[in-house]
């Protein structure tokens, strides 16, 4: 079939001359003087589109009458259309007998190496990109300049590569401030606002607390401690009750312009030690004396002890109602004031009394850490390296190289901390609201820490510092059980002794190895009898929540960090 196909090229006839003639013209008037044939214009006119012309196939075209179709160039054979149609058949036959091969051969489960070595790689299929789904959420003040997503640590630190995260934060610039806002997504439209922020000026302020007041009244009740007093609780209550031309667009004023609030205050005593049921009932007793109803609006002004106080009182006022969280130390700014998370201490165990009640917002006014002590300010940072530790690498990364910006309360730096500490704690709560599973295990180093302040007597250590300790007994702990190793324990040791915090219990402590074991059976995390923990396991950033583990590697945990407070007994003597 291939010499045919070759002989019909060298061997065509070619068209009958003139036999375009024997065509009638359409559209051409009977009057029109023949011309002489010219060659066929490069150009078609504008009127008509360009027509193809393929030497030897014949096919019907609109031509003039006179016009001769020019000769095929020389040397060029023509061809006709069955040399034409043959010519495929036998390139088609060709190619079939060269592709089948590599088909059957890459099909069959028994060829060799050697042979499937020459065949061509397989062939990817081309994914697209993934697409951005989320988009930011609209920025809160109606007075906004610019709003750009947020996501990276300054650049002006030694930041290493920020992890990506599926929180939504927004950064606003207004002409009274610049703040993030990081939004805490929940179910049945519940979601709420934290901004992390400083530089507010009063009017701003004013604006974002006042939008959040429950729009069903306007009565609020401000309460703070004694030793917060002094220094904020004039200025809230002046912003809560100022009225302002406009508003931000908040869960609980919806756009409200101009009212006015009445603000109440109440200040009770400060310390971990005043968190219980006898303080807690001194709220509900003001809100009742004051005749508050269901359209009023509790506002939590200070740390975690105020907070969850403030807001299990809301939670249990007349069935609900609504509150806002101001925090003012880093403790509650990163972790007590997200999550909904409310309660009050039982001399049996810590926050035993309490329920989920989220907050309407989270004001966070970087610029109260000023006044706040050293001591309380490196306890809260026990909380922002746990969130490196247990799901964020990266970020503990950018503590290590950055503990000494925080310490030294560089205002870059101590934003990035909150609000990224923020972005956690919401991407947790917005999984697991109750803490069914994933949320606890924000508890890493919790169940031993709660176990010390406990057995320690309450206001004998920070919060943050007991859980420093907890941490470093469940990185020992997690070492012993082959679950990490040996470099990532010393690693974490050394960044919490780096950034103030202890990682072991003091020689005057009370601890014994007796009293872990009954208050750590206390624990809330305990089901069905079963001690339930948070350990590390593997790489920097895994954790897991289990009741498997070994309870050989758990005694010898507590008698080491027991057995350190009569070492160093026996050097001071």
């Amino acid at each position: 079939m291939g010499v045919i196909a070759l002989w019909g090229l060298t061997h065509t006839h070619p068209l009958p001359p003139n036999n375009h003639k024997k065509r009638k013209i359409q559209n051409r008037k009977s009057s029109e003087t023949p011309q002489q044939a010219l060659p066929r214009p490069t150009t078609p006119p504008p009127s008509r589109p360009p027509r193809p012309h393929i030497h030897g196939l014949r096919y019907i075209i609109d031509l003039p009458a006179n016009h001769r179709r020019p000769p095929p160039p020389a040397g060029l054979p023509t061809m006709t259309m069955m040399t034409f149609l043959l010519l495929l058949v036998v390139l088609l036959s060709s190619a079939a007998v060269v592709v089948v091969p590599f088909s059957l051969g890459s099909s069959s489960p028994s060829s060799s190496p050697s042979s499937s070595s020459s065949l061509p790689p397989p062939r990817r299929r081309w994914i697209p990109p993934t697409r951005r789904t989320s988009r930011p959420a609209a920025a809160e003040p109606r007075s906004t300049i610019a709003t750009t997503t947020t996501t990276t640590a300054p650049s002006i630190l030694r930041a290493s590569s920020s992890s990506s995260s599926s929180s939504t934060t927004t950064t606003t610039t207004t002409a009274g401030g610049r703040y993030d806002v990081v939004r805490v997504d929940l179910e049945d439209g519940r979601d709420y606002p934290i901004y992390v922020g400083s530089g507010y000026d009063e009017r701003e302020s004013g604006r974002i607390l006042r939008s959040h007041v429950s729009a069903k009244g306007a009565r609020v009740l401000l309460v703070t401690n004694d030793r917060i007093a002094p220094m904020y609780l004039e200025k809230y209550r002046r912003l809560l009750s100022s009225p302002s031309s406009s508003s931000v667009e908040g869960k609980g004023g919806g756009g409200i312009g101009e009212r006015t609030i009445r603000v109440d205050t109440l200040i009770l005593p400060d310390g971990e030690e005043n968190k219980n049921l006898d303080i807690l009932t001194s709220i509900l007793d003001r809100a009742l004396e004051l005749g508050l109803d269901r359209g009023c609006t509790f506002v939590a002004l200070g740390g975690g002890v105020i907070g969850d106080m403030v807001g299990f009182a809301s939670a249990i006022y007349q069935r609900g109602v609504d509150f806002i969280q101001i925090p003012t130390t880093v403790m509650a700014m990163v972790d007590s004031s997200v999550g909904g998370k409310t309660g009050v201490n039982h001399p049996l165990g810590k926050n035993m009394i309490g329920s989920f009640h989220q907050p309407n917002c989270v004001f966070v006014d970087l610029d109260v850490l000023d006044t706040l002590p050293d001591r309380e300010l490196r306890s809260g940072l026990s909380e922002v390296i746990k969130y490196g530790l247990i799901r964020d690498a990266p970020f503990f990364d950018w503590l290590d190289a950055n503990l000494a910006a925080l310490l030294d309360r560089d205002t870059d730096a101590t934003r990035y901390a909150v609000r990224r500490s923020c972005e956690n704690k919401a991407e947790v709560v917005k999984a697991d609201e109750r803490e069914a599973g994933m949320r606890a295990t924000l508890n890493l180093g919790h169940t031993f820490g709660h176990a010390i302040e406990n057995g320690s007597g309450y206001g004998t250590w920070l919060h943050g510092e007991a859980v420093s300790i907890g941490t470093a007994m469940a990185a020992t702990m997690s070492e012993k059980m082959g679950w990490i190793d040996g470099g990532l324990r010393g690693r974490i040791y050394n960044v919490l002794e780096r950034a103030g915090l202890p990682v072991r219990l003091p020689v005057d402590s009370p601890m014994k190895v007796e009293t872990f074991e009954k208050l750590m059976s206390l624990d809330k995390k305990v089901a069905d009898g079963r001690l339930r923990l948070i350990l590390l396991k593997g790489e920097l950033g895994s954790c897991v929540f289990t009741g498997e583990f070994d309870t050989a590697a758990l005694r010898e945990t507590i008698e080491e960090f027991v057995k350190e407070i009569d070492d160093q007994r026996v050097l001071e003597k």
